[in-house]
């Protein structure tokens, strides 16, 4: 643990912000091609240049020079423009509505991991210089992704101050001593920082997303408690039926230790199929999941055991816990209500059990019911892209996007680079005759081309865009006024690509319209093959757990169920902006990774809580006379057993995702938002009602399966 934290904790320097585009697609090869071929910087930064006096006064065109000045002196910058230096034609557009404020545009080249480097030095050195009278602001897509970068690193600390005390202080609850509760903690470390680790390490080879580091410190804290609490309250279990500690001990691993294998094998093969998709940002959360969850299960399997051995008497001290419940709360514990000592037939989760099961009907009925009403928001969702306003209004990329939102109509919609990649045997007059008929697209503002530009299929003036042609490749920039994400943007897409080329040479359309475009195309594309995955994933271990053939169905759908409230919400919160967004700025859309992620990491979190039930379940099953009431007293024991369980470990899970609620990175907000509702729904409503309500309905036929696939099970299932 040492060795790999020396190695893991510097991993933030390593990691990067973007990472949803699809490398593959035409649009991600177009913006290669003019970076290459015609020296276009992929990643923009704009600086707004304020005065009282207005933009045109002496202070804010002497500030707009000096910058000018300096941003000419880099070899980075590319396509410098300013509102006072541009033709009469194109500088309207770069000035405010109210003349307060000027626009200077920069294309910085280099990739996208260097550009956000190069775009903090240049705004270091333009921010950092006294304008008296003047405000000067730094924002584009380049700063966005260094601020993205920045914030995420202080939100992960935030995260991790809020998290940790409460977590302790419900780990002090549930383990009674704080030596106990020290020892999922230790667990946890040993996971994050193993994850860190491993992150530095494939970074070293590939791009992995600055996310993967807040989803390890989350799941990493969520996962030992998980795993620690399984062993250690099975190990409580024991100690009442074995003779000796080390018999309890073995028992313990052999059964609960098993679990955790089977559990931690289970999310991580659940998270891997992020890899599928062709975005860095989902890839590294894959790789993070994975990570994370092994180190955990690694750390539970050999730090747990170990620990309980040294820890000896002071591990289930009642005495201490005692204690501990008299400082929380002011009273003391009664003997019987310690874990363990009370019948188990008279503990809350046993007879809440049989109370489901005697009204197993309605209220499965009823839950089902409410669950699919609060999933119908996500039936609106509507996708989009995430842009400067992921970051808190004190950023002065947000200010500078919201400024130009607000002030700048003409350029708050970014333009469309339409891309020749073969324009051999054409000329200039081509591609100007090309650009007149773009121009005639609904919502296209202009066309720029090399020999003018054009609007409504006439030269209106000199070219006032970037725009070129050479021997084999040529680009012309189409201005649009179509709304990002709209139908009407989609609509103007199809149509640009529908305009005739001159020699029916190939398109390929680039900017951030475009892009989305491409990106949804890859995900919902290779969506189905992911969740086949999934279930497919589901069925065989659920399967090799169970030996039934109805349980793993079962259990895809309730741990799809599980999801409905959190993904309606998502929708309902975030997209429309209700209840004020959680404090985020509501675009109207939501980002296209999220569903994905979410779905991966909460479904591979579902079947952590059904895998400890189920086995559970199946253990009391096994050993009943298989009556008329052996699956109902099964099912009860089982939740008897592993109620408390759930619920603590549940409890402990939503308070490290619902931390990630206090970043000022919106995503990171709406993903803990997304995950604390899915494991709050997961863990009662699902875990503690619809499945024993289900499992109720079915009786013997739960464990049912045909002979070939029994005798399957017999050799390789677990016993």
């Amino acid at each position: 643990m040492v060795g790999a934290a020396v190695f893991g904790v510097p991993v933030g320097k390593s990691l990067s912000s973007g990472g949803g585009l699809d490398p593959a697609a035409d649009s991600s090869q177009a913006s290669a091609l003019l970076s290459r071929k015609f020296d276009q910087g992929d990643m923009g930064m704009l600086v707004t240049v304020s005065s009282d006096s207005g933009a045109r006064g002496p202070a804010a065109s002497r500030a707009a020079t000096d910058i000018v000045e300096r941003l000419k002196q880099s070899p980075h910058i590319r396509q410098l423009r300013s509102f006072w230096t541009a033709a009469p034609a194109a500088a309207p557009s770069m000035l405010s509505a109210d003349g307060s404020t000027g626009l200077i545009t920069a294309a910085i080249a280099g990739d996208r991991n260097d550009a956000p480097v190069t775009a903090n030095e240049l705004a270091d050195s333009i921010a950092g210089e006294e304008h008296p009278g003047v405000t000067v602001r730094v924002g584009g897509e380049a700063i966005v992704n260094l601020q993205v970068n920045e914030q995420t690193q202080r939100d992960l600390l935030l995260m991790e101050s809020l998290a940790l005390p409460l977590s302790f202080v419900v780990l002090l609850w549930v383990f009674g001593s704080l030596t106990a509760a020290a020892l999922p903690v230790g667990v946890g470390i040993f996971a994050i920082v193993g994850s860190m680790a491993s992150l530095r390490l494939i970074s070293l080879f590939t791009d992995v997303s600055v996310f993967a580091l807040n989803l390890s410190v989350a799941m990493g804290m969520a996962l030992a408690v998980d795993y620690t609490l399984l062993i250690v309250s099975r190990f409580r279990d024991e100690l009442a039926k074995e003779p000796t500690r080390d018999a309890a001990l073995v028992r313990t691993m052999a059964t609960a230790g098993r679990t955790v294998v089977f559990s931690a094998m289970t999310v991580a093969l659940c998270m891997s199929t992020m890899a599928l998709f062709p975005q860095y940002f989902l890839r590294s959360l894959a790789y993070a999941g994975v990570a994370v969850v092994t180190f955990a299960a690694v750390a539970a399997i050999v730090v747990t055991p170990a620990a309980i051995v040294l820890l000896g008497d002071r591990l289930d001290s009642a005495a201490a816990r005692r204690r501990i419940r008299r400082i929380l709360w002011g009273v003391a514990a009664r003997p019987q209500e310690e874990p363990g000592t009370a019948a188990v037939e008279q503990r809350f989760w046993y007879r809440w059990t049989k109370y489901v099961m005697r009204h197993a009907v309605p209220i499965g009925v009823g839950v089902t019911a409410l669950l699919l009403l609060l999933g119908t928001p996500f039936l609106d969702v509507r996708w989009g892209f995430a842009d400067d306003r992921i970051l808190p209004v004190s950023a002065s990329a947000r200010q500078v996007g919201d400024q130009l939102r607000k002030d700048f109509p003409g350029n708050g919609i970014p333009p469309i680079s339409v891309v020749l990649p073969d324009a051999t045997g054409l000329n200039a007059a081509d591609i100007d005759g090309y650009a007149a008929d773009l121009s005639r697209v609904p919502d296209v503002a202009a066309v720029s081309a090399p020999g003018g530009t054009y609007a409504g299929g006439a030269r209106v003036g000199p070219t006032s865009a970037p725009s070129a042609i050479t021997d084999d490749s040529a680009f012309v920039t189409v201005s649009t006024t179509a709304p990002l994400y709209s139908a009407a943007s989609q609509t103007q897409l199809d149509r640009l690509f529908d305009v005739a080329v001159p020699g029916g040479k190939p398109v390929q359309l680039t900017g951030v319209a475009q892009s989305n475009r491409d990106s949804v195309h890859a995900i919902t594309t290779r969506l189905p093959l992911a969740l086949a995955l999934i279930a497919v994933i589901t069925l065989v271990l659920v399967f090799l757990l169970t030996g039934s053939a109805v349980l793993p169905f079962k259990t895809v759908v309730m741990s799809t169920l599980s999801l409905t409230a959190a993904f309606g919400a998502l929708v309902w919160v975030f997209q429309e902006g209700h209840l004020g967004g959680l404090g985020t700025a509501a675009t109207g859309t939501l980002g296209v990774q999220l569903p994905v992620l979410l779905f991966c990491i909460a479904f591979g979190l579902s079947m952590d809580y059904e895998v400890f039930l189920l086995s559970r379940i199946r253990e009391y099953w096994l050993a009943s006379d298989r009556g008329a009431d052996a699956n109902g007293e099964s099912v009860a024991l089982g939740v008897a057993h592993t109620g408390q369980v759930i619920t603590a470990a549940a409890l402990i899970m939503m308070i490290s995702f619902a931390a990630l609620m206090a970043a000022q990175v919106s995503f990171m907000r709406l993903f803990g938002f997304g995950l604390t509702m899915a494991v709050f729904v997961d863990a009662t409503l699902v875990r503690m009602v619809l499945v024993p309500a289900f499992m109720h309905v079915l009786g013997r036929i739960n464990w049912w399966a045909p002979g070939p696939l029994a005798r399957l099970h017999h050799r390789l299932g677990t016993s």
